[in-house]
């Protein structure tokens, strides 16, 4: 008798529902014609599930409940509790998508940042659509296993943050990526380490107007 194997392929696609918080600027219905930078925020492990007052404790989302004049877009998506960033990164686009195209965004100035676990989104996000964004900011986020295609990176504006006292996500995560990046010679890279900051270091980062002003340096 012959043992005959089968071998079935099929495509399956995953669904996941996003839910998030979206700023508009205060003269975005003034100025009807005006086209807004964005900035995309990932929060961290802490704040996934299904309640949306979670992700207004720190980062962006603290940042414009606190000023009234923050001049960006802003979109904080809501990890499930199931999931982490890395693994939907192509969730966290397709929203991007949505975004764009129910609001007036400048698609020529998307900048993305995140805390921790969204700073590990960050950086997976990167090389996944490294054409998508101007600029990334990814604060004390774990590095990626895989660093095969680094050289994505090279001309992408990059500033990174850590804490040299972090417990949680120890800075040598940062140091290998900021190494990589310094071995590729990346063109536009800044690193700022907070020699006495532990892992809570994205209040004093969100608070400094020069992280804006360099976001808004960049165009795509």
């Amino acid at each position: 008798m012959t043992e005959q194997q089968h071998v079935y392929e099929k495509q399956v696609t995953k669904t996941i529902k996003l839910n998030y918080l979206l700023h508009l600027p205060r003269d975005y219905d003034t100025e009807p014609n005006k086209r807004w930078p964005l900035i995309f925020f990932l929060h961290g492990r802490g704040e996934r599930g299904d309640d949306l007052e979670l992700i207004k404790k720190h980062g962006i989302p603290r940042v414009t409940a606190e000023r009234e004049d923050f001049p960006f877009i802003a979109v904080s998506p809501q990890c499930p509790i199931t999931s982490w960033w890395p693994v939907d990164t192509s969730a966290l686009n397709g929203l991007l998508d949505e975004i764009v195209l129910r609001h007036r965004v400048d698609t020529h100035r998307l900048y993305l940042t995140g805390i921790s676990m969204g700073g590990y989104g960050v950086w997976r996000l990167a090389l996944d659509y490294p054409e998508r964004f101007a600029a990334f900011a990814p604060i004390c986020g774990p590095s990626v296993l895989n660093l095969d295609n680094i050289g994505l990176l090279k001309s992408v504006p990059m500033w990174v943050f850590h804490g040299a006292k972090d417990s949680v996500v120890p800075i040598g995560h940062s140091e290998r990526m900021v190494g990589a990046l310094k071995e590729i010679q990346a063109d536009n890279l800044q690193y700022t380490i907070y020699p006495d900051g532990e892992h809570n270091v994205w209040t004093e980062t969100y608070n400094n107007p020069a992280l804006y002003e360099w976001l808004l340096e960049h165009k795509r």
